[in-house]
């Protein structure tokens, strides 16, 4: 359901064709919520059939720019306002993590070595994104500023990640009991 008000928020910054929609999705928000074109057009046509948004202008080959109506700029702000939080994490690293003992020492190794490698470098990525805006590379309007707080949570979450795989190295597979160091 987060999906339409992805969009929607996506569409309140300014109008967008569902290609610009799924490149900014995965440009900005691919790492937390993952949206694949098919689903997007799918809810951009759920959307404009609810009234959420409009069709701002056809372009070549059946290109359609959407904007955001009134309706749908007061929807994405109640759910933001009223909807309780999912606070679930699907994270595949740590459903994971619950079968390592199933891993020969070795492989186990080398995926926490590819793991702590992949966060380490997601977060220099976020740091980089973070670096841009202090400096001043995306301006100041709200949105800039509320991707810089997202940015942040992109940062901190990535490089834990990274310590978590860095850390779960020094745990034997088939210890009974694990402490932090």
């Amino acid at each position: 359901m987060s999906l339409r008000y992805g969009l929607l928020g996506l569409l309140a910054e300014g109008p967008a064709s569902g290609y610009d929609l799924a490149r900014r999705f995965q440009e900005v928000l691919g790492s937390v919520w993952p949206a694949q074109h098919p689903k997007i057009y799918a809810e951009l046509n759920r959307l404009a059939q609810e009234g959420l948004i409009e069709v701002e202008s056809e372009g070549p080959r059946g290109r359609k720019a959407y904007r955001i109506t009134e309706a749908g700029l007061a929807a994405v702000r109640a759910w933001l306002r009223d909807t309780e939080v999912d606070h679930t994490l699907r994270m595949q690293s740590l459903l994971r993590s619950f079968f390592f003992w199933l891993m020969e020492p070795d492989d186990l190794r080398r995926h926490l070595d590819e793991e702590a490698r992949f966060f380490a470098e997601a977060a220099a990525r976020y740091e980089e994104y973070a670096k841009a805006k202090d400096r001043g590379e995306f301006g100041d309007s709200p949105q800039t500023r509320s991707m810089r707080i997202a940015i942040e949570a992109g940062v901190r979450l990535y490089r834990t990640l990274a310590e978590w795989a860095e850390w779960a190295k020094t745990v034997p597979p088939n210890s009974s009991t694990a402490t932090d160091s």
